[in-house]
């Protein structure tokens, strides 16, 4: 007899343990004292920012868009796995009790950037709105984990339509609703606020109609989703220690491909230069998180006043990106070509300390031309010192004794 409801905690039991492995090689020694300045600098300028708030700063906007998109994002978890698509289809009309499950488990583990999120725009709200009691901002969190649980049964439904398109529409429309009706509740336009919870309301039931015509469920879509989730998660632990079983994404990019390799040249010793350039651009989310510390730097520099400080957030941030470049080094390790063609196990070492090299230069140079936009001239300088001296040391001093 198939019990759907053991067999699900048997697959959260193997969940949880497949995070908690990597999850503390993520959160190690160097990255708690990261993340524990971050949040000290952060909170600390926070605070500053707070006691100067002008009084017509958009306050209801800010925290409009911000609940509304944290309860958009409601994806939910059914831990699903590729052996479930044969062996699972049989018991389709038993599985209910599971997928109920993977409901409130969704809902527990998205509930602390709820919380995040309410605690960190807590004192924005009590600033601009000093007239009103403590009472409506929790009356507004009680509203947003409403919206929440609405939202996630919402997009459990849509799992059920197959159409993408329309899988899009709905989640544009939702989003905007959502975003609205927060908009009016901070505000204090509670007419508007509830026209827009009863559109909501239809488009919730249409959704849920839409469901019961569809009928049967998506297993297709599911795994795709929830793999897609894992991967994520596995490629930031593969930062940190080696993920055997991630499944890497490759994208063409020609054109950043093209301006990357022009200048190496055409000779054996470069072929990891080659090499590392194009994973770089092409695989795994390499790009698209040097861009993010890029901006997420240059917001702190923008924002944050003390030069000083500044400078810290320069050599931070650098840190990050160089750290995390280094998992370049063994991306191709389980590729068996790379021991059998008759290249230089020092050649491989030296092209990562130059891509690492090269684009710490590029992100101190992005980070120094943002003191001058500030007009912070001195600042300049000593960005251009802090971030080559940092580059220098980090490289010899850590990159080149882990490169084994």
């Amino acid at each position: 007899m198939f019990d759907a409801h053991a067999f699900y905690k048997k697959r959260l039991s193997s969940h949880i343990k497949e995070l908690g492995r990597y999850t503390r090689y993520i959160f190690n020694g160097h990255i708690a004292i990261v993340l524990f300045f971050f949040i000290a600098a952060v909170a600390y300028y926070y605070q500053a920012w707070l006691a100067q708030l002008p009084e017509n700063f958009p306050t209801a906007i800010i925290i409009g868009i911000a609940f509304g998109l944290v309860v958009t994002y409601s994806p939910v978890r059914t831990l699903l796995q590729e052996p479930d698509l044969v062996f699972l289809l049989p018991a389709e009309m038993k599985m209910k009790p599971y997928f109920r499950n993977s409901i409130i488990y969704s809902f527990v583990t998205q509930l602390y950037v709820l919380f995040l999120v309410s605690a960190a725009l807590g004192p924005l709200y009590t600033t601009s709105f000093p007239a009103r009691e403590g009472k409506l901002y929790l009356l507004t969190i009680l509203v947003l984990l409403i919206y929440k649980i609405a939202n996630l049964l919402a997009n459990w439904w849509m799992y059920k339509v197959r159409d993408s398109n329309h899988r899009r529409l709905e989640l544009i429309v939702r989003t905007v609703m959502n975003i609205l009706v927060f908009y009016f509740v901070v505000a204090g336009n509670m007419v508007a606020a509830g026209i827009v919870t009863v559109l909501f309301a239809a488009l919730f039931l249409y959704n849920y109609a839409l469901s019961k015509k569809q009928g049967a469920i998506v297993w297709d879509l599911l795994l795709e989703k929830d793999q897609n989730s894992m991967q994520a998660f596995y490629r930031v632990a593969n930062m940190f220690s080696d993920v055997p079983h991630i499944k890497n994404r490759v994208k063409k990019r020609q054109w950043l491909v093209s301006l990357v390799t022009r200048n190496i040249p055409f000779e054996k010793r470069f072929s990891f230069d080659y090499l590392f350039r194009v994973t770089f651009v092409r695989s795994g989310d390499y790009v698209g998180m040097y861009t993010r510390l890029i901006i997420i730097g240059g917001l702190f520099i923008f924002l944050i006043p003390n030069v000083w400080v500044k400078l810290i957030f320069v050599v931070l941030f650098l840190y990050l990106s160089s750290f995390q470049m280094m998992a370049l080094y063994q991306h191709h390790r389980t590729i068996m070509w790379l021991d059998i063609y008759p290249l230089e196990k020092m050649d491989r070492k030296r092209a990562l300390v130059k891509i690492i090299y090269q684009l710490s230069i590029v992100q101190t140079i992005l980070f120094a031309l943002l003191f001058i936009f500030l007009q912070e001239y001195t600042g300049f300088l000593l960005a251009l010192v802090a971030g080559i001296g940092f580059t220098y040391l980090f490289i010899n001093g850590y990159v080149k004794k882990k490169l084994v």
